[in-house]
Order: C-alpha cells, then structure tokens, then sequence
C-alpha cells in the first residue's frame, strides 16, 4: 500500500537573513496552523542553514533574488503545492511567481480572492506579517523572535561582537567611527572582535586597523551562519548597523546596539527590551539600499554609540529597575 502524501506548504520570502529573522515570528505561526504539513521556504542557498536553524521549516527550495526582485521558482519539485503564502512583498510579481506553480490555495497581499487586509506602509515587519496571517485565521505574535540555541561552539565566547558591515552603503556608519567605539570599549576591558561578510575583509580590516585589533580578534572571510549564530549568541553586546546580526541578537537575548539611519527602528528594530537600544536620529526616511550613508545614521556620533554599549555591559547596580524603553532618540 502506497502511504498517502504529506501536503505541502511553500513559503516565499526570498530576502536577506535580517528579512529571514524578522519572519520567524510568522513561520511559527504557520508551523504551528499547520503541523501535518512539509513547509518549504523559498529563499536564497547561502540561508539554507539559517533557515532550517529556525525550527519552523522542513525543507528550503533554493529561490535567488537578484536586485531584491522577485525569484524564479521553476525549480518546485513534484505536484503543486497544497498552500502557497507569499511573505516576501505586497506586489503582483511575488503572487504571480507563487501563483505560476497552480497552488491549492494562495495567500498575498497582492490577491484579491480571498480579500487581503490592508497593506500599511508605517507598521512593524514583524507585526506586519502577523497580522496578514491573522486575517486567514493563522495566529502569530510578533514578540515570537527567540532562536534554538546553536549547536556551534563560539569562536570568542564573551567577547562585544562589532559589525561595520551592512547590505547597502545607505545602512553603514562610518568605519572609523567603529574603531573609535573599538578602543574605548577595549580600554573598558572588554575583549572585542570585529565580523564582516564574505566580501566585507577590507571594512573589517579598516576598522580592526585603527582600532588596533589584535588578529585573533579580526574574524573576517564571512563566517558560516553556525558560527556566527554561536558567536553572537554568546556574546556580551552586539553592536551594528540594522543589518542581519542585529536581528540575530534580538534572536539569541543577546545584548545589542544598533544603528539606524534610512529605515526608524519603529520599522524594523527589536522588541521592547532592556536588552536592546536602536539609535536613530529622528527624521525623514531614506532609502535602505542607497550607495552612500544615510544622513540620518551619520548624525549618530561615536560618543553616542560608545555610551549606549558601555552603558549595556555595565552591571546594574544591586535592586536597579530595569530600563523600560528599548530605542534611544538621540538628537
């Protein structure tokens, strides 16, 4: 006797592992509606890992996305899906790529049957794909961000992690504004250890340079997502710009201070949590993608950012009220 077909769920949120992050309060919501069901997620091959470290997915359909547009997904294995739910934007292209499959069922923002919620421009990531799920009968909370503990062993257990690097130019506070929070966060008796990606070597030497970084404490070449998770899980602070490992220590309950400049952290920064501080000079938004830094995120002095993080790994004096706001105007 033949055993009857698991159904199948595809997922599409083809992005970045920020973008990756902020939607596993969703994709646990859909494991939870849908225990029986294989769930596919389309998205990049160099997320596989990072993906299935969620623990809400079964299998990853590799699915690029060049220029952050929308992927092909011609290489859908077997029968169509039994449910498609578009994640990755409110457009036509990303239903038309999940619709050219002839799912059972589609789920977008895009689709006129069933009639979609609202797509509004000034809410939370996170909530905003709560919601969308929510109108469909799927519970999420957008609170839901903890990662399982990574299996990796840390390559600097207890060290302030510091990340110059970002996708976009726009998302990049100044390298020597970094070193300058390096040295006196060292001169703090921290250990510090300086990460980039694969092709950001020459901003994590700049930085680890004028900070005068030992070469053990410069991990560059882009670390492996096991790594990193356990790097960062691990660490004291993490301090960057709005970019994938500051979701990761969001992710983990690990310490962080991010810098924000195009996009406000009412968009797209952590939960509520003393653990937490967004700095952001309040403003008109700018575009996440540019090619040079973002005026907003440029105003943030390193003073600043170096008082937030000293500030953060500091103990708190004996019957201290915790803080109760996590994101800091500075003016």
């Amino acid at each position: 006797m033949t055993a009857a077909r698991r159904p199948r769920l595809l997922v599409l949120r083809a992005l970045g592992l920020g973008d990756l992050l902020a939607g596993v309060p969703a994709l646990r919501g859909i494991r939870r509606a849908f225990p029986g069901h294989e769930i596919v997620l389309a998205l990049p091959a160099s997320l596989r890992e990072a993906a299935l470290a969620t623990a809400t997915v079964d299998t990853v359909l590799p699915a690029e996305a060049p220029n952050r547009g929308v992927p092909s997904l011609g290489h859908w294995p077997g029968p169509p899906p039994d449910l498609a739910i578009d994640l990755h934007g409110n457009g036509p292209a990303s239903r038309d790529a999940l619709a050219a499959l002839a799912p059972g069922r589609l789920l977008a923002f895009a689709q006129r049957v069933p009639p979609p919620p609202e797509w509004r421009r000034d809410e939370h990531e996170r909530t905003r794909w709560c919601r969308f799920l929510a109108a469909y009968g799927i519970a999420a909370d957008p609170d839901d961000v903890r990662l399982p503990p990574p299996t990796e062993v840390s390559p600097a257990p207890g060290a302030v992690v510091v990340h110059p690097g970002a996708e976009s130019a726009s998302r990049r506070w100044p390298a020597e504004r970094y070193a300058a929070l390096v040295r006196e966060v060292r001169a703090a008796g921290h250990r510090v250890v300086v990460t980039g990606g694969p092709k950001e070597d020459a901003l994590v030497l700049d930085v680890a340079g004028r900070a005068g970084l030992p070469e053990r404490d410069v991990l560059r070449g882009g670390l492996p997502y096991g790594v990193l998770s356990a790097l960062v899980a691990r660490a004291a602070l993490v301090v960057s710009g709005d970019t994938g490992p500051a979701h990761l220590a969001v992710a983990h309950a690990t310490p962080s201070v991010t810098l924000f400049g195009p996009v406000s952290p009412r968009l797209w920064g952590p939960p509520r949590s003393a653990r937490h501080v967004a700095l952001w000079k309040p403003g008109p938004p700018g575009d996440p993608h540019g090619d040079a830094p973002d005026p907003q995120l440029v105003r943030i002095t390193a003073e600043e950012a170096t008082a937030a993080a000293l500030a953060l790994l500091r103990p708190a004096p004996a019957g201290a009220r915790p803080r109760k706001e996590e994101t800091s105007r500075v003016r």
